[in-house]
């Protein structure tokens, strides 16, 4: 039976070793009460290591790093001011693999921190906000400590709690954590309008986060059936729920629901996701799935990267020598669109950023999606499909879609090497 204890009670010491590996719940699904403790009490713990993902609220900071080890796989959000700091360590790998990652091996997770809703009538606790790559640790770690808020939806999905399963409960009522809309600007307007020509009715889509595909989102209004079945879900996910955009209707796994890991935005989208049936929080061992993927016919998969060269090697990790995106899961997407029967693997982004192209004859940071995975490109210039295309055929169509004031010293950096 779980040991309920007050916020300002708990003793870190109690349950934490020296040593040990933590983990929690990323971005919206932070558990804050939890994380805030942690980090006051953090030099009484003799060094402890703790997986961090994406990062909305301010809590970890370059401070933070005299008594943990910080390590991540992604450099979005107040990441990149740990970055700055060389307080932050890199794991390269493919985000299905986080899972395991948190579960063996040298990071395997000693104790983990959840953010749950309260239980319902028969005594279970929703993840909430996110089952995510984090779930998994629950049943493998040594302590598991809730922080049950009372303003975290209760969602669906595959996974609950309940006081068996959880160490100590520390209640709270605050509002979770939010992530505003990226801003759209009209470069992004005019490659989401390129993107959203592509897609047919009855579509069951994936899409990152960012400007790029929260704009393409936003350009489907007049689809009709559409289906979700990606790692994120979004307030522009939910508006075109709400206004019947998408059913998943024509979905051939989960007809009918939307299936996200993690509701990445603001209380208008947990309000929306709160006890919604139409809506599945899943973990990613679901929504990265390969086999799955490729069973949903139609997918769709929309990211967008740093860079991309004239082959269709993609760069979504380095920008400037820093590190401020991941390898993510656009890779696997990618191949789940391939393989998906009528499926189409998008990557798009502007042409240029600051007047610098963004399609390069040689990317400036290292491989995140290789070129043996290219699939269909989108700039504002036009689309550039690459599938079955020669090393030749794929540099002449990027050119293309380039900016026009770039293609010239482009054209002059082709090489024709494999």
């Amino acid at each position: 039976m779980a040991a309920t204890i007050a916020a300002d009670e708990l003793d870190f010491r109690d349950y934490v070793r020296p040593g040990d590996n933590l983990t929690w719940g990323q971005a919206t699904a932070e558990p804050v009460t939890l994380t805030e403790n942690l980090l006051r009490q953090r030099e009484n713990l003799g060094g402890i290591t703790c997986f961090i993902g994406i990062t909305v609220a301010d809590t970890v900071r370059p401070e933070h790093a005299d008594h943990i080890r910080f390590v991540s796989y992604c450099g979005t959000g107040s990441n990149r001011a740990l970055m700055r700091a060389g307080a932050l360590d890199i794991y390269p790998g493919h985000y299905s693999s986080l899972p395991g990652l948190l579960t063996r091996g040298a990071l395997a997770t000693d104790v983990v921190l959840v953010q749950c809703s309260p239980a319902d009538d028969q005594g279970r606790y929703s993840l909430g906000i996110a089952a995510d790559y984090y779930a998994a640790a629950i049943d493998s770690a040594r302590v598991v400590i809730a922080e049950v808020n009372d303003q975290v939806p209760f969602t669906y999905g595959q996974r609950y709690l309940t006081a068996a399963d959880v160490d100590v409960v520390v209640h709270s009522a605050r509002p979770p954590v939010q992530q505003q809309a990226t801003p759209i600007g009209a470069q992004v307007r005019q490659v989401a309008a390129k993107a959203a020509e592509l897609i047919e009715d009855g579509s069951t889509l994936q899409f990152g986060i960012g400007a790029v595909p929260e704009a393409v989102l936003a350009a489907l209004g007049d689809k009709r059936d559409l289906g979700i079945h990606s790692g994120v879900l979004n307030d522009v996910a939910a508006d075109l729920i709400e206004h019947g955009v998408v059913t998943n209707a024509r979905k051939s796994v989960d007809r009918g629901v939307s299936v996200g890991g993690l509701l990445l935005g603001t209380r208008r989208l947990f309000d929306f996701a709160h006890r919604n049936p139409a809506v599945a929080v899943r973990p990613t061992s679901y929504t990265h799935d390969a086999n799955l993927l490729a069973a949903q016919h139609n997918l769709v998969a929309i990211n967008s990267a740093i860079e991309v060269d004239l082959t269709g090697q993609v760069n979504a990790e380095v920008a400037g020598g820093t590190y401020v995106g991941a390898v993510g899961g656009g890779a696997e997407f990618l191949r789940g669109a391939a393989r998906s029967r009528g499926g189409i693997p998008i990557v798009a982004l502007p042409s240029t950023a600051s007047e610098r192209s963004r399609i390069v004859a040689e990317l400036s940071g290292p491989v995140s999606t290789s070129r043996a995975d290219a699939g269909v490109f989108v700039t504002e210039y036009g689309v550039a499909d690459l599938r079955g295309r020669t090393l030749a055929e794929r540099q002449a169509l990027m050119l293309t879609i380039a900016h026009p004031d770039h293609r010239k010293t482009l054209e002059e950096k082709l090489c024709g090497e494999p």
